[in-house]
């Protein structure tokens, strides 16, 4: 494999998990939404800029809390 080649594939595997990550952001914001309506613009923009591990502690506490504040503490 060439250096080139190699920088492709990281490259690529970056691209893809930011992709991942936005889709997950994008799926909680949902699933906020669906449970407690509309989320204030600060809430979004903390979840768009939350990184993979973050997102996922959110996700879990979807399912106990109940209020935004409890999922996003």
């Amino acid at each position: 494999m060439t250096t080139a080649d190699k920088l492709r594939a990281e490259g690529e595997a970056r691209g893809e998990a930011r992709g991942e990550v936005r889709g997950r952001a994008a799926m909680l914001i949902e699933l906020l939404a669906l449970k407690f309506g509309r989320l204030p613009d600060s809430a979004e923009g903390a979840i768009r800029g939350a990184g993979l591990e973050q997102l996922k502690v959110w996700a879990a506490r979807v399912l106990t809390a109940s209020s935004l504040d409890d999922v996003l503490a």
